[in-house]
């Protein structure tokens, strides 16, 4: 970290030290807010969260037991239209059997200043909203009333939750500046739970214990003096326990800048988990939860939904043995199998690593959410004599797994044992191909589980590189207009990415688009090759026509040689990157481009030859180009070998940006004869 970043920490961390917490209540909106048309420290915020107060509780309940309750109570202040999106709030909450939780939505009114005076107006019942997500959860959302530019909003809501080992994750960071933002949680001794902070600020940290009291009161009937004499007895017995008071404290964090090439923003937003470790009940027993990632995933394997969904049978039998029948090599039981479960059990666009329906259901249905799917595919390929087994993954939109928890993961893809590595499969996605994982799932490191409860950390991140081979012809005529054929080969992620954009779109919508992307060029004779043969990669072939390609000053024509290939802006502006680089996968673009000169004209200035190379091997930028006779040859490379790139070398990356994104705008100049 550098010194600067320190320097910065160390002052925010002071002044949260030195600041006491401040006075807010609900209703007690002021004129200086009303009136406020600019963040004091952010000018460019549309909305800014003023105040923000969470407090989560494990209490004891007579009829529950131990429960969660939380209560969160804000304030924001709208300042421009962009902003008005924060007067929809939305909370989702398990709504299942086992745990049924109950979402409450109070005070929520709209403030706005008329006429020098503060109005009010409250959400009415029209402006609640209750829906389903998925099979575990439902949303309840509002909408506030009368919102303008300078309205504040306020709102508190509350979620009891029948368990006592779920905390919510709280954000002290979001898209806008947050003024005030405090959490308290209340833990009886009877409950150990790891906590996480994530991002890159941090709150300040108190902590308090104190005394409580629970009575436990149980009723007896008992019969005295005869069989028609009975009475209710009650008993009752106190336990004394501590109970940690934990407060998190911050105060004016920035807004979160969305940034290029971040897998999910979230994973850096400054905030505190928790994630249950152990539980001791009254009579001094322990219970151990996720202490580490073995735990985790034997608990997962345990399921009812998961590990004996793996070893059903009677339902696919019979199908796959005459589609394997005098296949041998395993390479090619992999894709039959993987091919067969695809055409066969459609996604239901559910994630989870728990079935729905169940396997056998979801194959006789045709269809299912992700785990039905790819434990369905682990079984099959551990019934054709493969070393397979279910890997556990966290999807780029669910964030990053921290620590050892059972709510880290929401997905599951299969993975064969080789003796040259995993291979990695996904039969949710009718493009993805072995160890060409749907882009979702590409998200750093998944845990493999095995049948005797073992588990290992698996690197889900691609190294080999994905190909994009480009052979560009075409012809300047002395006026300027370029006419040429083009001829692009994509393999891998850029074949997978492909298939997805062209995946139901009309071949008209998709050369305008095409066209309008490339400097309006004129497309004709259009053709693709291998849109369905997934294992080959795509090709597309087309002619073109362009009248804005070069410009013609002082009778000498200026052209680009990569014409609308050329990286025109640097991706990367920002002077320091908090966040790695995930370009999701390696890759290798190559350029052979041949250029037509027009008669009665000649070369004035070429672009000098150029290497570009960066440290660790990280990538390589070449530029080549060649007079012969009335043509000139240009061969480019642009080689990026890492998926991933660390913070510590975004500057290397940012100039190795600059210098291509530089050369490739340079200019042929052609001059007459």
């Amino acid at each position: 970290m550098k010194i600067t970043k320190l320097f910065s920490l160390s002052l925010l961390l002071l002044l949260i030290t030195n600041a006491t917490a401040q006075e807010f209540k609900l209703g007690k909106v002021s004129i200086a807010e009303l009136e406020q048309k600019v963040h004091p420290k952010d000018s460019s915020a549309a909305a800014a969260i003023l105040y923000k107060k969470g407090e989560t509780r494990i209490e004891y309940d007579v009829k529950d037991g131990f429960v969660t309750l939380t209560d969160v109570e804000t304030r924001i202040k709208i300042y421009k239209k962009e902003g008005y999106n924060w007067a929809n709030q939305g909370l989702w909450y398990y709504n299942t059997i086992n745990l049924p939780e109950k979402v409450t939505f109070t005070d929520a009114v709209t403030y706005n200043l008329v006429g020098g005076k503060i109005e009010k107006t409250k959400l009415k019942s029209e402006g609640v909203f209750d829906e389903g997500v998925d099979k575990f959860r439902r949303l309840k959302k509002i909408t506030m009333p009368n919102v303008k530019e300078g309205s504040v909003i306020e709102f508190r809501y509350t979620i009891k939750s029948p368990t006592d080992r779920l905390i919510r994750e709280w954000g002290f960071q979001t898209s806008i500046p947050v003024n005030y933002s405090e959490f308290i949680t209340y833990i009886p001794e009877y409950y150990v739970f790891n906590t996480k902070q994530k991002g890159y600020v941090f709150p300040k940290i108190t902590s308090e214990r104190n005394s409580r009291t629970v009575t436990l009161t149980n009723k007896e009937r008992t019969i005295p003096g005869g069989t028609q004499d009975t009475r209710t007895q009650y008993a009752s017995d106190k336990f004394d326990y501590i109970e940690t008071k934990t407060t998190y404290l911050a105060i004016d964090f920035p807004a979160i800048k969305e940034e290029v090439y971040v897998n999910n923003i979230d994973n850096y937003v400054s905030g505190v988990q928790h994630e249950l470790s152990m539980i001791t009940n009254f009579k001094g027993e322990k219970k151990m939860y996720s202490t580490d990632w073995n735990s985790v995933v034997k608990t997962i394997y345990s399921y009812d939904d998961f590990g004996p969904e793996l070893n059903k049978t009677g339902y696919f039998e019979d199908d796959l043995n005459a589609l394997l029948s005098g296949v041998n090599n395993a390479d090619e039981k992999i894709i039959i199998i993987l091919n067969y479960v695809k055409s066969r059990v459609k996604w239901n666009d559910y994630f989870g690593y728990s079935c729905d329906k169940g396997v056998k259901r979801a194959y006789k249905e045709k269809s299912g959410n992700i785990a039905d799917i790819n434990l369905m595919l682990t079984a099959m390929l551990r019934y054709a004599g493969l070393t397979a087994n279910p890997v556990l993954v966290s999807t780029r939109s669910n964030g990053i797994a921290i620590f050892p928890n059972r709510t880290a993961f929401n997905y599951v893809i299969a993975a064969v044992e080789t003796p040259n590595g995993n291979i990695l499969l996904d039969a949710s996605d009718k493009f993805s191909t072995p160890n060409v994982l749907p882009f979702r799932a590409l998200n750093w490191s998944g845990r493999l589980i095995r049948k005797d409860g073992s588990s290992e950390e698996v690197d889900l991140m691609p190294k080999k590189a994905s190909i994009d081979n480009i052979t560009l012809n075409y012809r300047i005529n002395p006026e300027g207009k370029i006419t040429g054929k083009t001829r692009r080969q994509l393999g891998d992620y850029q074949a997978l990415i492909t298939r997805d954009n062209i995946d139901s779109v009309k071949e008209e919508e998709y050369l305008e688009k095409l066209e309008n992307q490339n400097n309006k060029i004129e497309i004709t004779d259009y053709s693709r090759a291998n849109e369905k043969e997934i294992l080959l990669p795509v090709i597309e072939t087309y002619s073109f026509t362009g009248n804005n390609l070069c410009e013609i000053i002082g009778g000498k024509i200026y052209v680009s040689p990569m014409l609308f290939f050329a990286n025109e802006k640097n991706p990367f502006k920002q002077e320091t990157r908090e966040y790695p680089v995930d370009f999701g996968f390696p890759f290798t673009s190559r350029y052979n481009i041949t250029i037509q000169i027009p008669e009665g004209f000649m070369v004035e200035t070429l672009p000098a030859p150029a290497v570009i190379n960066m440290q660790d091997n990280l990538g390589v930028f070449k530029f080549n180009i060649g007079a012969n006779g009335n043509s000139l040859q240009l061969s480019v490379q642009h080689q990026i070998n890492e998926a991933i790139v660390s913070t510590e070398q975004y500057e290397m990356l940012k100039e190795y940006y600059k210098g291509m994104i530089a050369k490739q705008s340079e200019k042929i100049v052609l001059k007459r004869i």
